[in-house]
């Protein structure tokens, strides 16, 4: 893989499922670790992780960002999973200037690196030594809103910036099934067949599933869906295609899909399925915070 010809750096959504993913080698933590070894090095990456849904919009602006292990319910090893990235101040301020006229508060001391974004990165990025900054889901904002921010970062991608969002496709812990760790319900599957087609034909348009007849079983909370929506709009600003990097279900109701733009890795059905969930007889999917 290699930068657009304009020299921008690549963007991408990965699916990240259960934290444990972190720990495990599978086809979709491969697809990863490909994702990242065939990057150009970045001078820095933006992650807008599902994990940072809040009432207002922020960047973190630390300089060093605290590993946050925010789930329940796993084993001890993953709590003591570290991912000692650097944070970026100054790329911070970047963030800030180029969401304008959206106001992004500078956040020096209150969040961190959430699963979202370090489950990922510890495979994508393994040396940790990118600087990194998480830019927060205002759940007060509309999806037209969060698409067109997205847009409005794209000018970091010429400055050596990776975006990275960081969710599912489809995420429903209310409909998980334990006998299905690599397949997706059919319902599970439309939805994520729509979304492939929207964003390899006019991802502009991404904003507009939230009306597909399976996106409220898709996304029982839109937390999940809205990092995608910055990747599209950073393809819609591109006017590029986002191409799908590796696909597959776990456990019926999760879509473990990641899709790119100037960003490819071979696409393969090798590899085990997706990593587990806590036992839901100890913990429910859905105080597990995954």
């Amino acid at each position: 893989m290699s930068p657009m010809s304009d020299g921008s750096m690549p963007a991408a959504f990965l699916g990240h499922g259960s934290p444990m993913n972190a720990l495990e080698t599978n086809r979709f933590t491969a697809a990863w670790r490909a994702f990242g070894a065939s990057a150009p090095r970045p001078r820095g990456i933006v992650v807008v992780s599902a994990h940072w849904y809040v009432n207002v919009t922020a960047v973190t602006a630390m300089p060093s960002p605290r590993t946050i292990h925010d789930f329940y319910g796993f084993p001890r090893p993953l709590f003591e999973v570290q991912y000692p990235a650097p944070g970026d101040p100054g790329l911070a301020e970047e963030v800030a200037e180029v969401a304008k006229p959206t106001s992004v508060g500078l956040d020096h001391d209150g969040w961190g690196l959430d699963h979202g974004t370090w489950s990922v990165l510890v495979h994508a990025f393994p040396r940790a030594d990118v600087p990194v900054v998480q830019l927060s889901i205002d759940a007060r904002r509309t999806f037209d809103e969060h698409l067109e921010l997205g847009a409005r970062l794209a000018p970091l991608r010429a400055r050596g910036v990776l975006v990275l969002g960081s969710g599912n496709v489809v995420h429903n812990l209310r409909e998980l099934d334990w006998s299905r760790p690599d397949l997706g319900e059919d319902w599970a599957r439309r939805f994520d067949d729509a979304a492939r087609e929207v964003l390899a034909e006019r991802p502009a348009d991404a904003a507009a599933l939230q009306g597909h007849p399976e996106f409220r079983r898709a996304h029982p909370t839109p937390d999940h869906f809205l990092p995608l929506l910055y990747v599209a709009g950073a393809a819609a600003a591109a006017g590029k295609p986002l191409r799908r990097l590796v696909a597959g279900h776990a456990y019926g109701s999760i879509s473990m899909a990641a899709y790119g733009l100037a960003a490819a890795c071979p696409e393969t059905s090798e590899g085990g399925p997706a990593a587990s969930l806590p036992d839901p007889r100890v913990v429910p999917p859905a105080d597990a915070n995954v």
